[in-house]
């Protein structure tokens, strides 16, 4: 028998956290990217919004229901969903769920077991608690921005990918699945207070470790991996566009000196810094005779660790990302959808369906309605 993986890429009928049933209070950035994640891998979801407000990005996958949480019989309704629900995400300022009668303490004097998962920028506690912050604040003050640093310039911010869905999404996620597993073992539930600036500072572990053991220098742009080093960085080609080298063990280096037909002799040394500037001038130079798709061509299937670079439009055509199937088309626009290779429900269940299934009642459409949602993008 052959036993499927995460990433097989064959469909599977029904994902590993299938039965799972998730109550997210709709925001925006990585709480909902966390609920995505967990829809794709198989959880009901039920989310709920603000009536009238739009529908914000990564919802993908799962339907959504207009509630105003300022009425108390709405309120009651939510109670009853908590009540058959395994977990409750919400990423508001903190104390607003406590005003809504809605906080943890209010619903674990009835629901003992739910995973109660809070996702905010800066947690729960602390002098920024409740102060308005976005990823770029986060991963500036963990020391994680500082890192994307060239020597002489200005950091640069790596979109929102690494503060809300790198050190927040991903580790909401994996906080629950946590929680869910002791939840096996003791039948308690959690209080989970997951903060973008409490994932983005883990995220930093080996920086910090390599400081400790005087392997990363704080001057920026000097180190190994922050484009210090000649053979992890990227350089132009003769169109203007950029290849990506990342060749950091010298058999690799060996490799991309073959392939740029550079003499084999400037392996001698690569790891002396005082050698790097004129190593630096031989690789640019180098890259600068062929386009970026020359390179591309030259160095694939090699050892060289030599990849272009490539925008949203073009990933979908690279033949290791078209391999894997993780970018579904979603209109004949040229736009896709990223997704699991094992999950993504391209037709999302129904909210009064999950209602049906929970033993919900569903409610008076004057306290709540059900509202659209997206099923690919």
């Amino acid at each position: 028998m052959q036993v499927p993986t995460i990433n097989d890429h064959r469909r599977h009928a029904a994902g590993p956290l299938s039965g799972l049933r998730v109550v997210e209070f709709l925001g925006l950035g990585p709480a909902p990217f966390g609920c995505m994640l967990l829809a794709d891998f198989g959880a009901e979801i039920v989310s709920l919004r603000r009536p009238g407000s739009a529908l914000p990005a990564l919802v993908r996958n799962r339907d959504t229901v207009e509630v105003d949480l300022k009425d108390e019989d709405a309120r009651e309704w939510v109670r009853d969903i908590i009540a058959s629900a395994d977990v409750l995400v919400e990423g508001y300022r903190p104390g607003v769920m406590e005003r809504l009668g809605l906080g943890p303490d209010d619903v674990h004097a009835h629901e003992s077991g739910l995973i109660y998962a809070r996702m905010t920028g800066w947690g729960q506690t602390g002098p920024l608690a409740h102060t308005a912050g976005h990823d770029l604040n986060y991963i500036a003050v963990t020391g994680a921005l500082h890192l994307a640093t060239r020597a002489g310039e200005t950091p640069v911010p790596p979109a929102n990918l690494l503060g809300d869905f790198g050190g927040g999404a991903m580790y909401l996620v994996t906080s629950i699945l946590a929680a869910l597993h002791a939840r096996g073992r003791t039948g308690q539930g959690a209080v989970l207070d997951v903060a973008i600036v409490d994932g983005t500072t883990y995220l930093t572990s080996m920086q910090h470790e390599y400081r400790a053991d005087g392997r990363w220098s704080d001057a920026a742009g000097t180190n190994r991996l922050d484009t210090g080093a000649p053979y992890y960085d990227v350089y132009p080609c003769a169109d203007g566009r950029f290849v990506a080298i990342g060749a950091l063990e010298e058999p690799f280096f060996l490799a991309l000196l073959d392939v740029l037909d550079l003499d084999p002799a400037l392996a001698e040394g690569r790891e002396n810094p005082a050698k790097w500037p004129r190593l630096r001038a031989a690789i640019g130079a180098a890259v600068r005779t062929r386009t970026r798709d020359e390179w591309a061509r030259r160095a694939e299937c090699s050892d060289a660790c030599l990849s272009p670079v490539l925008d949203l439009s073009e990933a979908p055509r690279h033949s290791q990302v078209a391999d894997r199937d993780v970018l579904l088309a979603a209109d004949g626009a040229g736009h896709w959808t990223p997704r699991l290779p094992g999950g993504y429900a391209e037709t999302p269940p129904r909210v009064s369906d999950l209602l049906q299934s929970w033993q919900v009642r569903i409610p008076s459409p004057e306290h709540v309605g059900e509202s659209p949602s997206r099923t690919g993008e």
